[in-house]
């Protein structure tokens, strides 16, 4: 189902925010993919205590639901505090942050909800729908949209939604009963998967990053048992990820 802001203070999602370590960085570049599962972050904010500010002004929205405006005052105040000189307009960014947050917490949330064993059990099948909110609809996921698959097919590994900045597609359960509703006899083959060449300015690397799908955003937000790929970052950041993941 879609993000409705008010409603979004649900355990799952704020117990996934508040296991996350803080992560100073530079660039958003630093810290990508499912890295995210297990790390804070916000671009630019490279003081320890700014970036606990700005915690707490996300988990404030996840926990009371504060709309995007009152986050802006918080953002205001954070920036006045520690002078920080941003990047982009405050209206952009502001909203890249919150919503970003906001979106990927919420995936997570109902991501451990739709693995609890009595849910697969009951409810097998994973559907995913796009936003009709969608401004500026990607191709692909209008092509994804209304594909059925497994709950634990890999596909989603990569392809769990949200799938890149402002994407808004989500991801419902079906019983076998819904399937066999929407004239399914069995669940779709997975969408074969391209990609595309694409360099992190970060370390000057090219990585191949799927189609529809933005860099950094191939990867299931919730999904916990993994090691981060703490390769690809760059060597300042590499071994204080290792420290602070304890890898």
């Amino acid at each position: 189902m879609p993000v409705e802001w008010g409603d979004l203070a649900f355990k799952e999602a704020i117990d996934f925010f508040r296991d996350k370590l803080s992560i100073p960085t530079e660039r958003w570049t630093d810290i990508m993919a499912d890295a995210h599962n297990r790390s804070f972050m916000v671009a630019g904010a490279a003081k320890a205590d700014m970036l606990t500010d700005f915690r707490s002004a996300i988990d404030k929205a996840l926990e009371q639901g504060t709309t995007l405006e009152e986050f802006r005052k918080d953002f205001d105040n954070i920036v006045a505090k520690y002078g920080w000189q941003y990047k982009g307009g405050r209206g952009w960014r502001t909203k890249t942050i919150y919503e970003t947050n906001l979106r990927t917490q919420y995936a997570a949330g109902r991501y451990k909800q739709m693995q609890d064993p009595d849910v697969k059990r009951l409810r097998p099948y994973w559907r995913y729908r796009h936003s009709d909110a969608s401004i500026n609809p990607r191709q692909k996921h209008l092509d994804w949209d209304g594909k059925v698959l497994a709950a634990d097919d890999p596909w989603w590994d990569t392809h769990y939604p949200p799938n890149g900045w402002g994407c808004k597609c989500f991801v419902e359960t079906l019983s076998r009963r819904d399937m066999e509703r929407l004239g399914k006899d069995g669940p779709d083959p997975a969408p074969e998967t391209d990609y595309y060449a694409w360099e992190n300015p970060a370390t000057g690397e090219t990585e191949m990053v799927p189609n529809g799908l933005d860099p950094g955003w191939d990867y299931a937000p919730g999904k916990k048992d993994y090691t981060p790929r703490v390769d690809k970052y760059p060597p300042e950041l590499r071994e204080k990820m290792k420290q602070e993941l304890d890898l």
